[in-house]
C-alpha cells in the first residue's frame, strides 16, 4: 500500500510538471501577440485545462497509455521506475527550455521499465506503434490545417473565401468517418471563422486595426480551445497510470472501474502546472520558431485543437507539444519558408526523437536499481 500511495503521488507530481512544462504550448502564441499578459495568460490556459474534465468522458487516451505494457508484465515497481524516468526527463528539458514531449516521456519511461522487467514482448507494440507513428502525424496535420487556414483567411476574394470553406467542410465531413463530435467541433470552428470574415468583409471602411482586434478576440476562444485539449489529452494519460497501478494492486478490478477521484485529481494538478507557467519554453515557442501576429495566432491554436480533439477520440496520445510546434510552423511557412527559423525546429526534431529511447533506457536503469533495493 506505501508503495502505491507513493505512485499515486509521483504521478500527480509528474502531472503538475506537465502543466507548467507545456503551459507553453497553450500560452506561448496569445503571450507572444500581447493579447494576454503572461498572467493572464496561464489563468485562461489552466482553467480550460480543469474544463476538459467535464468534455472528454471516454478516456481513450487513457486506456490507450495503461494498456500499452501487457498486464502480465506490469508490476509496481515497472510503473514507479517510469514515473521517475519521465520526471528526470521532463525536469532537464524544461531547465534547458526543450519544449520535448511530457507524453512520450511516460510512454518511454513506463516501456524501458517493462522491458528490463519482462523483456521486449511485454510491449503492445500496436498501440506504441500509433503513438510513434503520430509523432511526425501530429505535427504535420497541426502544420497542413494552420497553412490551410491561413491561406484562406489573407485570400483577398471573400466569395473564393467561402466557396473553399464550405466545399472543405462539406467534403471533410462526409468523406471522413468522424463521430457527431468531432463534426460538431468543425461546423462551430467554420462557423466562427465564416462570421468573422463576414464581420470584417462588410464594414463600410477597411480599417487594418478592426481586422486585427478583431483576431485578438478570436484568439482568445482558439487559446481555450487548445487549453482544453492539451488537459484532456495530458491528463488522461496520467489516470492511464493511476489507473493501471490500482489494478496491479488490486484495488480495482480493471480499467473501466476507475473511480472518480482519479480524474479529478490529474486535470487539478495538470491546471495547478499550467498556473505556474513555464516561461524559459515560452520563448522557443512563441518567438523562435517564427514570428506571430494575432492572426497566426488563431491559425496555429485553431489547428492544434482540431488535431487533439481528433487525436483524442482515436485514442493516440499524441504530443500537444509537437502538435502546436506542427502549427506554428505551417503558419510561418504560408508567409514563406525563410520565415521560420529550421535551425532551431531541427533541434526540436532532435528532442522528440530521443525523448522515448532515452526515457525508455533511464527508467530500465533506475527499474534495476529499484531490484537491488528491494522494490
Amino acid at each position: 500500500m506505501t508503495l502505491l500511495v507513493i505512485i499515486i503521488v509521483l504521478a500527480l507530481i509528474f502531472d503538475y510538471i506537465n502543466g507548467f512544462h507545456d503551459a507553453a504550448n497553450s500560452i506561448a502564441t496569445i503571450v507572444s501577440t500581447k493579447v494576454l499578459t503572461p498572467f493572464q495568460a496561464v489563468l485562461w490556459a489552466a482553467f480550460f485545462n480543469v474544463i476538459a474534465f467535464f468534455i472528454f468522458k471516454d478516456h481513450n487516451v487513457a486506456n490507450t497509455i495503461a494498456k500499452t505494457v501487457h498486464a502480465d508484465a506490469i508490476s509496481l515497481t515497472v510503473i514507479l521506475s517510469g514515473l521517475i524516468a519521465a520526471i528526470i526527463w521532463n525536469l532537464l528539458t524544461w531547465w534547458f527550455g526543450i519544449p520535448s514531449s511530457s507524453s512520450h516521456t511516460l510512454i518511454g519511461g513506463f516501456a524501458g521499465a517493462a522491458i528490463a522487467h519482462a523483456g521486449f514482448d511485454s510491449i503492445e507494440m500496436q498501440k506504441v506503434s500509433k503513438t510513434l507513428a503520430f509523432i511526425f502525424i501530429a505535427p504535420m496535420m497541426g502544420m497542413l490545417i494552420a497553412a490551410f487556414i491561413s491561406i484562406v483567411t489573407i485570400m483577398k476574394n471573400f466569395w473564393w473565401k467561402m466557396l473553399v470553406i464550405l466545399v472543405t467542410l462539406g467534403l471533410t465531413v462526409t468523406l471522413i468517418p468522424f463521430n457527431d463530435v468531432i463534426r460538431w467541433g468543425l461546423l462551430i470552428v467554420s462557423g466562427i471563422f465564416i462570421l468573422a470574415y463576414t464581420y470584417d468583409h462588410f464594414q463600410k471602411t477597411p480599417s487594418a486595426y478592426r481586422t486585427g482586434n478583431m483576431y485578438k478576440k478570436l484568439q482568445l476562444l482558439s487559446s481555450a480551445a487548445f487549453s482544453i485539449g492539451h488537459g484532456g489529452n495530458d491528463a488522461q494519460k496520467v489516470m492511464g497510470i493511476i489507473a493501471a497501478a490500482l489494478v496491479v494492486s488490486g484495488q480495482i478490478p480493471s480499467l473501466d472501474q476507475m473511480p472518480n477521484w482519479v480524474p479529478i485529481a490529474c486535470y487539478a494538478a495538470i491546471g495547478l502546472g499550467t498556473l505556474s507557467g513555464g516561461w524559459k519554453i515560452v520563448k522557443t515557442m512563441g518567438t523562435r520558431i517564427t514570428k506571430v501576429t494575432p492572426l497566426e495566432g488563431v491559425s496555429a491554436e485553431t489547428a492544434g485543437a482540431i488535431t487533439l480533439f481528433m487525436t483524442e477520440k482515436l485514442g493516440i496520445p499524441v504530443s500537444t507539444t509537437h502538435t502546436i510546434t506542427g502549427s506554428i510552423i505551417g503558419v510561418g511557412a504560408t508567409k514563406r519558408l525563410s520565415a521560420v527559423r529550421w535551425g532551431v525546429t531541427v533541434n526540436l526534431l532532435w528532442a522528440w526523437i530521443l525523448t522515448i529511447p532515452v526515457s525508455a533506457v533511464m527508467a530500465a536503469l533506475i527499474y534495476l536499481i529499484c531490484r537491488l533495493a528491494g522494490l
